[in-house]
């Protein structure tokens, strides 16, 4: 990379990184909302976006242009996700849309019954209990923002998030959980 082809304060030459630092401060925050927005917390967000970037570490080349950095990125992220989603679930991610962040499971009719079994499980709670899971699990609202958006304490708000979460795994079927 030459030198004399920055200009002052300059970050990148000719569309291209001139040091990891540069790679590292212009995806971080990209790739922790792509990992935060699957992954729906911050402890697991973080962790896939150190080793998103620990895994590009060795084939990355320094040089390389803005978009082949960001395209090689997306793609371990893909990689680094899909591993996450294994350990965790046994479901396969096959691909990241960089433009919309959509993830695509591989088998979606194998699972197209389970937003209903979803909805029956919410609609048989209470409304409070109901309403706490919709707002923290369907709207991704942090249990703060729940607690604030229902008129309540955060602590309150976290005991109705729990109550709820074992009455909907002891009333579910025994296929999600469920003693009945």
């Amino acid at each position: 990379m030459r030198e004399d082809c920055l200009p002052a304060g300059a970050l990148v030459c000719d569309d291209h990184y001139p040091d990891w630092e540069e790679i590292y401060r212009d995806n971080v925050v990209r790739l922790y909302r792509l990992m935060y927005a699957k992954v729906g917390n911050r402890p697991d967000a973080e962790d896939l976006t150190t080793e998103v970037f620990m895994a590009a570490l060795g084939p990355l080349r320094v040089g390389a242009s803005r978009g082949e950095v960001r395209a090689y990125l997306t793609a371990t992220a893909r990689t680094v996700l899909a591993g996450y989603w294994r350990r965790r679930l046994g479901v396969q991610v096959t691909s990241i849309d960089p433009e919309m962040d959509v993830v695509y499971l591989e088998e979606p009719s194998a699972l197209s019954d389970a937003p209903a079994r979803a909805r029956r499980l919410l609609n048989a709670l209470p409304e409070r209990y109901r309403r706490i899971l919709e707002l923290r699990f369907l709207e991704a609202l942090s249990i703060k923002e729940a607690a604030r958006e229902m008129g309540i304490t955060v602590a309150n708000a976290k005991v109705l998030q729990h109550r709820a979460l074992r009455m909907a795994a002891n009333s579910g079927p025994p296929e999600l959980g469920g003693s009945g």
